[in-house]
């Protein structure tokens, strides 16, 4: 089955959602198929897998993916939480929020500017007929609010300084000429030892030209909804501002529940918490430490070292709660 995208945290998402024969999953965001590829598998030809994204070239290689696909499948073209008020009633729907690494910086849409590795024009929109881009943020906008954006979407403490240098160099018009003025902005001493010097700030910007955070705010909720008795929900998420959204949800959703006596077993899983447990399994990709040898990792996905894998903490297996 053909797929470019190296899906992280494979192993732990397929333990917990544990995808069996006939049921349905709903995968919002299907990037280059690599985990739809390894649930697909599982739910077999009696099941069907719902493949989202707002990306035209996704839908190109959802229909390879398609033609060779165990399971049944169908894409929907549109914003995950469009995709999610339009889905219920399936018996087993899953959810994850993954942002396909091969989008953003090598292969798909390689042209349109996520990336501060290569230069391109600005652009930054995962969907590419709506209006705000990139480059309207960064020329159009005013700097105050422009530095308010880095410092809170981008978690940047030298936003002030950088949307000031960025409002003096305009019209900024690739990608490599805002990355000139970040660097210029920020002193020597702190341009090394925390990644690249702008990587905050386009994470900034494209979490502002794509709503990212609102559309996540209001999937998640509609996710757990469509969720019958024994669905699963599984997110993916790739910095701390998603990370936090989606495990205050969880801990939220879990607080209060009811479970029947015979439900309150312990639950597999390296964390053996109770299945009606409040709190949300996680894990992480494994990060190299001072002596030991890391595993190896596909060269072609860097941010795969930020990705943490959230799930209630027995993935909504043996329980409904209140609310």
């Amino acid at each position: 089955m053909p797929t470019e995208h190296e899906p992280v945290l494979a192993t732990e998402l397929i333990d917990v959602l544990d995808p069996r024969p006939g049921e349905i999953f709903v995968d919002c965001t299907f990037g280059g198929g690599g985990h739809a590829r390894l649930i697909s598998e599982r739910i077999g030809s009696e099941g069907e897998l719902i493949a989202v994204d707002r990306d035209p070239a996704s839908e190109e290689r959802w229909s390879e993916f398609a033609s060779v696909a165990p399971s049944r499948s169908r894409f929907l073209r549109a914003d995950f939480v469009v995709a999610l008020e339009g889905c219920g009633g399936g018996r087993s729907p899953r959810w994850h929020r993954l942002r396909p690494r091969h989008v953003l910086d090598a292969g798909g849409r390689l042209g349109a500017g996520f990336s501060y590795s290569y230069d391109a024009p600005l652009d930054m929109r995962m969907d590419p007929t709506q209006s705000l881009s990139a480059a309207t943020v960064v020329n159009d906008w005013p700097q105050d609010r422009l530095a308010n954006v880095i410092r809170e979407l981008g978690e940047e403490r030298r936003a002030g300084s950088i949307a000031r240098e960025i409002t003096k160099r305009r019209p900024i018009e690739t990608t490599g000429q805002l990355v000139t003025a970040i660097k210029a902005a920020i002193p020597p001493s702190e341009r090394f030892g925390r990644g690249h010097p702008a990587k905050r700030t386009f994470q900034a910007i494209r979490i502002a030209v794509n709503g990212e955070l609102d559309a996540l705010d209001h999937a998640l909720p509609l996710a757990w909804a469509i969720l019958p008795t024994g669905g699963r929900l599984g997110a993916i998420s790739f910095h701390s501002l998603e990370d936090r959204r989606v495990k205050r949800f969880l801990a939220d959703r879990a607080r209060g529940c009811v479970c029947r006596p015979s439900s309150r077993s312990v639950s597999a899983g390296a964390s053996r918490r109770p299945s009606c447990s409040p709190s949300a399994r996680s894990h992480r990709v494994p990060r190299r430490s001072s002596g030991t040898r890391a595993p190896p990792r596909p060269v072609y996905a860097p941010r795969s070292r930020s990705a943490r894998r959230r799930t209630p903490a027995d993935g909504r297996r043996r329980y409904r709660s209140q609310g």
